[in-house]
């Protein structure tokens, strides 16, 4: 049996993967909304190549269980995350402390690997540029929790299973 992929090995793969420019080129663009292909990772991970045109996002989001990495592969992605472990289930509501809030902008090349329940949002800024990039998960996502967020509080809005984004 395999072992399971480090965060760090999954952030090597994105990173190769990133550097595929025929692969990243035949990803196709929409000015409207994010574009993906799926692509087979290492040691049974799920792959995702993802466009992004200017102004897009993800919103509040986790991963649930599954560790994972994402690495730009063109453009500038901003990433907003928490610093902190949260509950991962039980909760619906949830008032966050002073000081968990992270910021970080990803240009091409530059990417960052996460643990489990890693609470973020993933933005392309730009007014002009697409921006393209390299996302994976191990285990294959079970579940993606999306979250509402008004200042200091974090609400749960719903969970989606895979055949909501397959």
């Amino acid at each position: 049996m395999a072992t399971a992929p480090t965060p760090a090995e999954l952030l090597a793969f994105a990173r190769r993967t990133a550097a595929d420019a025929e692969l990243t080129a035949s990803l196709p663009l929409d000015p409207e909304g994010r574009t993906w292909v799926r692509l087979d990772g290492p040691a049974g991970s799920e792959a995702w190549l993802i466009g992004w045109p200017p102004g897009t996002g993800t919103g509040w989001h986790d991963h649930a269980d599954s560790v994972g990495a994402f690495l730009t592969a063109s453009g500038t992605l901003k990433e907003h995350s928490l610093a902190a472990r949260l509950p991962t289930d039980g909760w619906k509501t949830l008032e966050l402390t002073e000081g968990i809030d992270r910021e970080r902008e990803l240009t091409t090349g530059q990417g960052r690997a996460f643990g489990r329940h890693h609470v973020h949002e993933v933005l392309n800024e730009s007014t002009t540029e697409h921006a393209v990039s390299v996302h994976v998960y191990y285990p294959p996502l079970p579940r993606i929790r999306r979250y509402s967020r008004t200042g200091a509080v974090l609400r749960l809005e719903q969970t989606e299973i895979p055949e909501d984004w397959q």
